[in-house]
């Protein structure tokens, strides 16, 4: 049914994004072209209807039946699960170092730490990074092309969702014959990532829609300048 291929791993990323934007503080409006906002208003509706009434139950169900040291468990395996990607751009952004470093991350996690479950790389001083394939796209001068809300999924740019499709094969679950197996690393992941933020749902207020493309947008642009950037972003379309 799912795979770790072009659908499934843009799936997944662009759905866990949505939670990750409830941290980020209120953005301001009307800064970035919309041209499809009537028809991702209604996807994004639809995306909200499907955490309320299924999402965010499954989430507090797991938090209340999962200790703590395992819910940190199974989160490091998918950070660690999903970490090729990160060293891959790196190195694809002429960032030697952080590559070789993330790379020497994914491997100790990897083997000592159980499969990933142990981030015994942190405590060695090899800090977890965000580097994806839209960050390298932007990098290399590509546009971002217009916001799109996407049904289950979540949150995109052209330039986001087309680095997610090529990002795909990077991931190991990508390789996973096992349908079962794969429909479980899915339901695992976004379970996970639900549960991460649940209560930062909370602090979303006003206009949601906005505030999530706001968010969305000005978090990849942070990333995109490796955490400066100023009111101009270069790798914006006008």
């Amino acid at each position: 049914m799912w795979q770790f291929s072009r659908v499934s791993k843009k799936g997944l990323l662009a759905f866990a994004s949505v939670f990750l934007l409830a941290a980020c503080s209120t953005a301001p409006e009307n800064q970035y072209q919309d041209p499809y906002e009537k028809v991702n208003r209604k996807v994004y509706q639809f995306n909200e209807n499907l955490d309320t009434f299924i999402l965010k139950p499954v989430a507090q169900g797991y938090k209340f039946v999962t200790p703590r040291p395992v819910e940190q468990g199974i989160r490091n395996f998918f950070a660690n699960l999903f970490y090729p990607t990160v060293f891959i751009n790196a190195f694809l952004q002429g960032k030697v170092d952080e590559g070789f470093e993330g790379m020497n991350r994914f491997v100790f996690n990897s083997t000592f730490g159980l499969g990933g479950l142990i981030d015994i790389s942190k405590d060695m001083g090899m800090q977890p990074r965000e580097e994806d394939f839209g960050q390298t796209f932007a990098k290399w001068g590509f546009g971002s092309g217009p916001f799109i809300m996407t049904p289950v999924f979540g949150a995109y740019t052209m330039r986001d969702g087309l680095g997610d499709v090529v990002a795909a094969p990077t991931n190991p679950g990508y390789w996973v014959k096992s349908g079962d197996a794969q429909l479980g690393l899915l339901i695992g992941a976004t379970v996970d990532r639900s549960a991460m933020f649940l209560d930062a749902r909370e602090l979303v207020t006003g206009d949601k829609y906005l505030f999530v493309r706001d968010t969305y947008l000005q978090r990849r642009k942070h990333l995109i300048a490796d955490g400066a950037y100023t009111d101009e972003d270069p790798f914006l379309d006008d």
